[in-house]
């Protein structure tokens, strides 16, 4: 019975400089990446995936960046949705569905839990201090201010979150605050607003998490920490014009807090992916299954909104569209956060420039070796670092002359000396029942790695196996056994095609790109893993673009390989180029010079 599986991926603000839009390599490393290798190895195994996320398009990153540029909000998050769309499609980040909080769908059920939440109690008016400039006659969103966090003295804390420590701060506990609107230094007032009471729901967070020990350890020591420092009150509505309007009379510009409403979209776009595909109760199969299993992909500063806040949401509102009392929604199963990704010896900054753009790095180097990079170094449970000669070495030593090598020499001698077709085998040796048995058993402990989260080790263990054949090649030498014994060197020849072809599919999650084109160069046709849509959608008055996925081709499953000897192959190329390590320096130069705010 195939498993339900929903991979919920953080919902990047779509704000950042013109041109680049707001992406660099520390959040696809963090939050983009691993999921998509997690669905793609769960589509191959047979289970049923949904993978959504969307472009967070309110708050106030949005709002700053529109300041700064002088044009409006929606044209800041139109823009950057749009560049969002083109990096998943280059970088083969295979969604579900992408789309955006600023749909008339994400409206509607955003407010309907903040009133479900109401209606159960869980929300309450109270007067609150807040951040006012008196030079912009106005309050400030919490990331309009900038100080000293009181937790850990951090210079640049925001007034949501404090970036060096994650804990979540009220603008108001800032030190030495500033705005970032005007520079001034603002003053405190008392504004009305809704606040969610997270504080009830302590004792049934500690229960919930009593059986998650499979959380990763960063995880569940955050969490904990958390929980044990003593939960408050957190407001879900803020004074701004940008946003989902809160749905009461008398709130007339106030909208609900881009924290309180961004999560809600898991939820929103399972229901757009279930009525945009003419199934419009779908969704159900993922929310309302005791059996399935959510997941949620996401960067360490966002575990408490993930572990903590978006699960007591949850277990608010218990049911949303459902009147059976013995269904309830969906509880996340795991919250596998990274740490950080960090680059040439120091922290990603856009202020400071020092950082590399999606957009800017695809348009000079190709998708799989930055998704090989990015996997094999990993910071999945601590922080790690990118640099370019680590980069170019990894491609080189170990794409380049290790898997690339491999695909090539055999496929092209198999062209050269039997007529382009797989060959016949004939008797198998030990050596070839072995390699072919080691090949066909990894297929069970990798994916238990994978379906464990756990990337990084399982890519390692793939890339051994490649080792493993290249050593099989190099011993039973077929370029000297093809002089004088033909029918040795066509079982030899087999048995590397075969392994190489059940390789592909062990890549397939991680290099999609390459792996499709040894696909059909191994004489196969169709589509290895799907492929990638744009859509465009109308609400009400609006259109909008969605990213979408078309799997009707897909006939590899994930199982090792049947290669039929007798395959015409397709023609053989290169599956990876070889970087001069000049480029080192020459991208080194560039950080810190462009693109800064």
């Amino acid at each position: 019975m195939p498993e339900k599986i929903l991979v919920a991926v953080a919902w990047p603000y779509a704000s950042g400089p013109a041109g680049v839009g707001p992406l660099h390599l520390g959040h696809i490393a963090g939050a983009y990446l691993p999921p998509d290798i997690f669905a793609r190895y769960h589509r191959l195994k047979g289970n049923d995936v949904l993978m959504v996320s969307g472009s967070d398009s309110h708050g106030t990153p949005i709002m700053v960046q529109a300041d700064m540029e002088g044009i409006s909000p929606r044209e800041v998050f139109e823009r950057n949705h749009a560049i969002c769309l083109e990096v998943w499609q280059q970088l083969g980040i295979s969604f579900d569905l992408f789309t955006h909080t600023d749909t008339e769908n994400h409206h509607r059920v955003s407010q309907d839990l903040f009133l479900k939440l109401r209606d159960q109690e869980y929300l309450f008016q109270a007067r609150q201090k807040q951040l006012y400039s008196e030079v912009s006659k106005r309050f400030l969103p919490d990331r309009y201010v900038e100080g000293k966090c009181p937790i850990c003295g951090y210079e640049s804390a925001r007034g949501d979150q404090c970036d060096n420590c994650g804990n979540l701060l009220d603008a108001t506990q800032l030190i030495n605050p500033k705005s970032k609107v005007d520079g001034s230094t603002p003053v405190v007032r008392e504004v009305e607003h809704f606040f969610f009471d997270l504080p009830a729901f302590t004792k049934r967070l500690v229960d919930w998490l009593g059986d998650k020990g499979y959380w990763r350890p960063n995880v569940m020591n955050f969490t904990l920490n958390y929980l044990k420092q003593g939960l408050q009150p957190r407001p879900i509505t803020r004074d701004l014009d940008w946003g989902i309007p809160v749905p009461l009379p008398g709130f007339d510009g106030k909208c609900l807090y881009v924290w309180f409403e961004a999560v809600i979209g898991y939820l929103s776009a399972s229901i757009e992916w279930a009525k945009n595909n003419d199934k419009p109760e779908a969704w159900k199969d993922w929310w309302y299954n005791p059996q399935a299993k959510t997941y949620y992909f996401v960067g360490k500063d966002n575990i408490p909104f993930h572990a903590i806040i978006w699960p007591a949401q949850l277990m608010g509102v218990q049911r949303l569209y459902e009147d059976d009392p013995a269904k309830a929604l969906s509880l996340p199963y795991d919250v596998p956060a990274a740490e950080f990704l960090n680059l040439e010896g120091a922290q990603f900054s856009r202020s400071r420039a020092w950082a590399i753009w999606v957009p800017e790095f695809l348009s000079r180097y190709d998708a799989d070796p930055l998704r090989y990079y990015l996997t094999a170094n990993a910071p999945e449970q601590r922080d790690t670092e990118f640099t370019w000669h680590d980069f170019v070495r990894r491609n080189n030593d170990e794409l380049v002359a290790t898997w690339g090598n491999l695909v090539n020499r055999s496929l092209s001698f198999t062209s050269k000396h039997f007529e382009g077709k797989v060959p016949q085998p004939g008797l198998m040796t030990q050596g070839d029942a072995k390699l072919l048995a080691q090949i066909d058993v990894s297929f069970g402990p990798i994916g238990d790695l994978i379906g464990a989260c756990r990337f990084k080790q399982a890519l390692g263990e793939i890339m051994a196996l490649a080792r493993e054949v290249n050593k099989y090649l190099d011993e039973n030498a077929p370029w000297f056994q093809i002089k004088t014994d033909k029918a040795r060197t066509a079982t030899i020849m087999y048995v590397t095609l075969r392994v190489i072809d059940s390789l592909k599919v062990l890549f397939a999650p991680f290099l999609p790109f390459t792996c499709q084109r040894l696909h059909l160069m191994l004489g196969y046709s169709g589509s290895l893993l799907g492929r990638q849509i744009v859509r465009e959608y109308e609400e009400a008055t609006r259109k909008h673009a969605a990213l979408t996925y078309d799997y009707n081709d897909v006939t590899v499953q994930w199982k090792a390989s049947q290669l039929p000897a007798g395959q015409q192959l397709g023609p053989v190329a290169p599956l990876f180029e070889k970087l001069d390590p000049k480029i080192v320096e020459q991208e080194r130069d560039k950080l810190g010079t462009t693109h800064g705010e």
